[in-house]
């Protein structure tokens, strides 16, 4: 995989990110909480798009992977600044965004900050959109919401996570600032979103309420039976390599 290269934007921030060289449009990939642009989709995103000769840009948040900060600092709104300072340095032309759970959420926030004609299409993988609101906040008991109120986080367990992961009161009090299902979405480009109905960490509505909630005309959602919430075996691997060469053969870009 080789070192990352390090964007330092000048407020302390040093972003890593790898990008591949290729024909446009760039796929980018915007990766889920806690995970890093070492993960498993990232990865045979970049092995499909070098086969495609396609460029490609994967990138870790603050807080993430290989960039600086601390997680517990973070939030939609930073993260999503991270993506758009890299993707605005190291990209030129029409993007294919590509966001996976969180991801997916930071990938919509991106769209609709850099200039319309840029982002030519959108894929959303178990798309966790205002899952802090939604999901994460009402799950807590009111014992754990005090606590958060109180301490600035909380820690729970999470088969995502080697050990306690730390929840912080900046991730939902941000994610408030930035919620997107509650009003229209003023995208028109194509969309295609991929849930599977196993997931047992974000329910595959969210989905559909996203696909009623963005304003394109072109949106398709595609449930997968049996799918969890990575979508990172091999079949669902190729069903997102299926997706984005599709969208690419209608000449997006």
């Amino acid at each position: 995989m080789g070192y990352p290269s390090i964007l330092e934007p000048g407020d302390g921030r040093r972003l890593a990110y790898h990008h591949l060289p290729g024909a446009q449009p760039t796929v980018v990939f915007l990766g889920g909480l806690s995970s890093n642009m070492n993960g498993t989709k990232a990865l045979f995103l970049e092995a499909h798009c070098r086969d495609r000769g396609q460029a490609f840009l994967r990138l870790d948040y603050q807080g993430h992977g290989e960039s600086s900060g601390e997680f517990l600092d973070g939030g939609i709104g930073p993260w999503s600044d991270d993506a758009l300072a890299v993707i605005q340095h190291a990209c030129r032309g029409p993007l294919i965004l590509i966001g996976s759970s969180m991801g997916a959420w930071i990938m919509l926030r991106v769209a609709r900050r850099v200039q319309p004609h840029r982002v030519v299409a959108l894929i959303g993988l178990a798309a966790a959109v205002d899952f802090s609101e939604d999901l994460l906040w009402p799950g807590l008991s009111a014992t754990e919401q005090s606590r958060l109120l109180a301490d600035g986080f909380i820690e729970r367990t999470s088969q995502y996570a080697d050990g306690p992961w730390r929840i912080g009161l900046a991730l939902i009090e941000d994610g408030r600032r930035h919620l997107q299902l509650r009003e229209p979405i003023p995208l028109r480009c194509p969309v295609r979103l991929l849930h599977g109905l196993e997931d047992q960490d974000i329910p595959w509505r969210t989905s559909l309420r996203l696909l009623e909630m963005i304003e394109s005309s072109d949106v398709r959602l595609t449930l997968i039976k049996g799918g969890d919430h990575r979508l990172s075996s091999e079949a669902n691997l190729a069903l997102l390599g299926h997706c984005l060469d599709a969208l690419l053969a209608t000449g997006v870009g």
